[in-house]
């Protein structure tokens, strides 16, 4: 049984691109994309919640293909920690994401469980998640010819959601399987005609450590991303990590983008971050690449048996 727990247009046609599929019939990705994923996987695991042995606070924000008008901008804030001797982790998720003339924003509490599966503290966690996703469409942010248009109106909606997950991981590797929103909630605008719902994504992660000297060591990782519907997509990342303190990296987003990453760790406790990615499909012309800028603080107690592992990110 321990063996077996082993995602113009560089003036106004973005915005109003965006703003019409909020209201249409589509299933393609919702949620909110992170090139510093590995660095917040709370934000699609609710199990991931306390693994990382210490009170963790994150803070990540995203410019997505700066120089176009209404482009994606999003901010996370994360925070978590274990209690109970490690085996149970509370955290507190927050995303606020805007794109053209529509924003939401997501605060969800995550509640994991976690057991030992054997003496090198590999460990099996369960989490759950639950929590509310506000809509907001503001005509403000949107060139109208027709003012009688029915989508010229401001509208909000408030839904509630819950979200499951599975995290495995050990000092040296980790997988992990989760559905943060499994409700399928209805977003319409009574004034607009059709059906406009969330859609369920599901997740994949994984990566491992090599040790390739006393001083670097390899990290590659991956995320699929998967919806119902819709293209598959996945991350690839391949980091190298210097004195356990300069990670520096490449990452390759399948059919949309390639980037790279780094981040620097100083005084045992703070991390601070910087992702570029350029996309390589339509929307490489008109644009200069999405930057994410990250902060993370780790507050750890001393004792030996609650450390844990800082090879990945992940915990």
């Amino acid at each position: 049984m321990k063996r077996r727990a082993q995602k113009l247009f560089k003036k106004t046609g973005l915005l109003l691109c965006l703003s019409v599929l909020f209201y249409s019939h589509s299933f393609a990705q919702q949620e909110e994309q992170s090139s510093l994923y590995m660095f917040n996987a709370l934000n699609f695991n609710p199990a991931y919640a306390g693994s990382r042995g210490s009170l963790n606070i994150t803070a990540i924000g995203r410019f997505q293909w700066v120089g176009i008008n209404g482009a994606p901008n999003t901010q996370f804030l994360s925070v978590h920690a274990p209690v109970a001797k490690q085996n149970i982790g509370l955290g507190l998720n927050i995303v606020n994401d805007i794109i053209g003339a529509r924003n939401r924003t997501s605060i969800y509490a995550d509640f994991a469980f976690s057991i030992r599966l054997n003496r090198n503290n590999h460990r099996l966690a369960f989490g759950v998640n639950a929590g509310v996703d506000l809509w907001q469409m503001n005509p403000n942010n949107m060139i109208i010819n027709d003012p009688t248009d029915p989508t010229a109106v401001a509208f909000s909606n408030t839904v509630g959601n819950i979200g499951g997950g599975l995290y495995y991981y050990g000092k040296k590797h980790y997988v992990g399987v989760s559905l943060p929103r499994i409700l399928e909630n209805d977003l319409n605008n009574p004034a607009v005609a059709g059906t406009s719902r969330s859609a369920r994504h599901f997740y994949i992660m994984g990566g491992y450590v090599f040790d390739l000297n006393s001083v670097i060591k390899f990290k590659p990782g991956a995320l699929v991303k998967i919806t119902p519907n819709s293209p598959l997509t996945f991350d690839l990342n391949a980091s190298f990590l210097f004195y356990e303190k300069i990670w520096a990296g490449a990452m390759w987003r399948f059919n949309e983008s390639a980037g790279f990453n780094i981040t620097y760790t100083f005084a045992d406790m703070f991390t601070i971050g910087y992702a570029f990615d350029f996309a390589y499909n339509d929307l490489r012309f008109n644009q200069y690449g999405s930057h994410e800028v990250m902060f993370q603080v780790d507050i750890r107690k001393k004792q030996k048996n609650y450390l844990s592992p800082r090879y990945f990110s992940y915990f």
